[in-house]
Formats: structure tokens, sequence, C-alpha cells
């Protein structure tokens, strides 16, 4: 099992980026893939999740509006489409598989024991 994020990168405030997580080893189309970041000296948090009939979606309060997660099952590959960048949003981004279909973060916590198989990462950069 694999999945590898990339797409990072500097952008000015209010620009976009589109993350992937291309993944491989699994059936996509199995499991809710969840997105989390991590800025310098702060915990990593959950950003995103989207299950894998697609009806199930979650977003932090931070992103709400201006992030989409999206899939191509057939490309193995998870979407993240950040928009309105703010520098608040500079961070190393990770997927993770998830098996709980995306309970664990609408369930208000981010138990990262919960999510079993991890990328290594992708840096984003907002410069204000």
């Amino acid at each position: 099992v694999q999945l590898q994020a990339s797409g990072g990168g500097l952008v000015q405030t209010g620009g976009s980026l589109r993350l992937s997580c291309a993944t491989s080893g699994f059936t996509l189309d199995y499991y809710a893939i969840a997105w989390f970041r991590q800025a310098p000296g702060k915990e990593r948090e959950g950003v995103s999740c989207l299950s894998s009939s697609d009806r199930t979606t979650y977003y932090t309060d931070a992103v709400k509006g201006r992030f989409t997660v999206s899939r191509d099952n057939a490309k193995k590959t998870v979407y993240l489409q950040m928009n309105s960048l703010k520098p608040e949003d500079t961070a190393i981004y990770y997927c993770a598989r998830d098996p709980l279909a995306c309970r664990t973060l609408l369930a208000g916590t981010s138990n990262l024991n919960s999510f079993d198989h991890w990328g290594q990462g992708t840096l984003v950069t907002v410069s204000s």
C-alpha cells in the first residue's frame, strides 16, 4: 500500500493549488481518503476527507468554501483543490487512507492511529 502526495509549491495569497494523492497497492474504490496538514510547531490537523462512495465529505472549518476534495478511482488518485489560499494555510499536506469512512474526523477527533497508511507529504507555502 502506498500513497504519494504531490502538487505543493509556493503561491501568493489568494492563489490556488491542486494537490494529488496517488495511490497504489489497494483498491481505492473501497476506501475513504483524508487530507491532513501540519504547520511548523503545530500538531497535525485533519483538513478534509472523502468517503469511498463520495457521499460523505468532511472539511475543517478553516477551509470550508475554499477547498474541495474529489477522487478519480480510475486514476487511483484523490485531489484537494485549494482556492483563495491564505498564509495560514502554509503547511506540509499529507494524505492518508481512512478505513473508517471519515468517521474519525466527522466525530471531531484526530486520532492519527485511525488512519492506516500515510503519504510522505507535500509542502504548501502561501506568501503574504
